[in-house]
């Protein structure tokens, strides 16, 4: 199978990445760990509310988060 996500998701997808980022460390929480339990879970418990982070979050599936993590990962090689 064949999956692609439309290039104005990625865009919005990094964004909300920094946000969400933001909003944890902020509130004092680890980003990482909490971006990884949510990513991995799918509960959004794991993100803040804090700055409407959660809902920001929840905007795009867990799929497109991936693929702009590793993408940005793998380009820094």
């Amino acid at each position: 199978m064949k999956f692609n996500v439309p290039k104005e998701g990625i865009n919005e997808a990094k964004e909300i990445i920094f946000n969400v980022y933001s909003a944890l460390e902020e509130k004092g929480y680890n980003p990482i760990n909490q971006m990884v339990g949510y990513i991995l879970s799918g509960d959004p418990t794991y993100i803040t509310s804090h700055n409407n982070a959660r809902s920001l979050i929840r905007k795009i599936e867990r799929d497109e988060l991936l693929e702009e993590l590793l993408k940005a990962y793998l380009a820094n090689k």
